[in-house]
């Protein structure tokens, strides 16, 4: 049994707290992985809903490059860019006391080089506050997460569908089925092998996303990649229902945030163009 100094939720317990009782470091998560246990990674782009996510007992809280998406209002997340993603990261990093931070570094910002990838992560970490980064590719970014963890930055890898390479894989398509199951265990295993202390896997069939995750001794982070992951990740705007209209098949969706804005929005207008807000009681 875990005691506390391995175990981020304290001695013994068999499910996370509300609130646990210390913040979660990288090492954490593989103890979790050896013991058995789930944990939950959402995005996050700005200081309540971090604030919020981490006092829900949210292990992982992703600054990921989909804020292009869902704050700046791009389609896709290829535009989005570092001094973007670094006041986000800022805000989600000095909101929570418990919460794994992961920056996400965005497309062009790592590619080119290893130096150009430590360089871009050790803005992360000098200038948010992000307890680690992460970025898309396998073995072709080998090189780039050995130099990152050689430098003390930790590195959580991207494999399966990577969102970054869209117009190179054809679209946003399931990555790993049939011959093709063997290169997404290549990638697992190189990532693993350059230092990686853990590994999102994306739209990769359930059964590829299983046998990864019983090969490798770091944790797997699923997101449409089936139930048998470490860990699974949503887009919170998608999961909480802040985002409308057709979703992809992989998410769920625990609430209606867009319904209960639109109610008190309208309740509000409906109140001001009445008179009947301010009232007495809100004047002073």
């Amino acid at each position: 049994m875990a005691d506390e100094t391995t175990s981020p939720y304290g001695t013994g317990a068999a499910k996370p707290p509300a609130t646990p009782t210390k913040r979660i470091r990288t090492h954490h998560l593989r103890e979790m992985k050896e013991r058995g246990e789930r944990f939950a990674m959402l995005t996050a782009y700005d200081m309540y809903t971090a604030a919020t996510f981490d006092e829900a007992g949210i292990e992982v809280l992703l600054v990921g490059d989909s804020a292009s998406n869902n704050v700046y209002g791009n389609e896709t997340s290829l535009p989005v860019t570092v001094d973007e993603l670094l006041p986000l990261t800022r805000a989600v990093s000095r909101s929570v006391k418990r919460a794994l931070v992961v920056g996400d570094l965005p497309f062009g910002s790592y590619q080119a080089s290893p130096e150009q990838g430590y360089l871009t992560a050790v803005r992360f970490m000098k200038e948010a506050g992000a307890h680690c980064i992460k970025l898309e590719g396998g073995a072709e970014m080998a090189p780039v997460i050995e130099k990152c963890t050689q430098g003390g930055i930790p590195v959580m890898a991207h494999i399966g569908f990577t969102p970054q390479s869209e117009h190179t894989l054809g679209g946003y398509r399931v990555q790993g089925r049939g011959d093709a199951a063997d290169r997404v265990l290549r990638d697992a295993h190189a990532v693993e092998g350059a230092g990686a202390f853990a590994v999102v896997l994306e739209m990769v069939p359930g059964e590829v996303a299983a046998q990864v995750t019983k090969e490798l001794t770091i944790p797997t982070i699923g997101i449409g990649a089936g139930a048998d992951c470490d860990g699974q990740v949503l887009v919170w705007q998608d999961a909480f229902g802040l985002r409308t209209g057709r979703m992809a098949t992989f998410v769920k969706q625990y609430a209606d945030v867009h319904g209960v804005l639109l109610d008190a929005a309208r309740a509000y207008a409906d109140e001001v163009r009445a008179g009947t807000f301010p009232g007495p009681e809100h004047t002073f």
